[in-house]
């Protein structure tokens, strides 16, 4: 655990997050943000997600943005939540390739999870990608 002091005084508790821990995190919430280099340029974009074994899992549709993370990119995967009244909270960033899944056994395992793309309708979002998760880190923090 970290201190980190404003002033005179620590006003605020920073907690350096285990793997373990972090993964943990990361399947309570659905939405996180997928940051990828689209023409030299970064983009940073929302999905619907669901965590598969160590794995982020979303749905897309073919002529999007994210075929560029979809062609074995390097990309960044970042989820976080706080107290409404910015009290506490987490973030969790996680890096690692990004591809399309293609094996008919994985894609027949994915079929029944209920998991819909972030602005399509699962009929139509009928590609799943995958982000390895290389390097994880995250952060908890609260005020005193």
């Amino acid at each position: 655990m970290m201190m980190i002091s404003h002033g005179y005084r620590a006003t605020e508790i920073v907690e350096e997050l285990t793997r373990a821990h972090c993964l943990e995190l990361i399947a309570t919430v659905p939405v996180g943000r997928i940051a990828v280099s689209i023409r030299a340029l970064p983009v940073i974009l929302p999905v619907n997600f669901v965590l598969v074994g160590e794995s982020i899992v979303f749905r897309t549709i073919p002529g999007t943005k994210l075929d560029t993370a979809a062609a074995n990119a390097i990309v960044a995967f970042q989820v976080d939540s706080y107290a409404p009244d910015g009290t506490s909270g987490w973030s969790v960033l996680v890096q690692g390739v990004c591809s399309e899944i293609t094996d008919p056994a994985e894609l027949l395992a994915l079929a029944d999870i209920p998991l819909r793309a972030w602005a399509f309708d699962v009929g139509v979002a009928t590609r799943f990608v995958r982000i390895e998760s290389s390097f994880v880190n995250g952060r908890r923090f609260r005020h005193r």
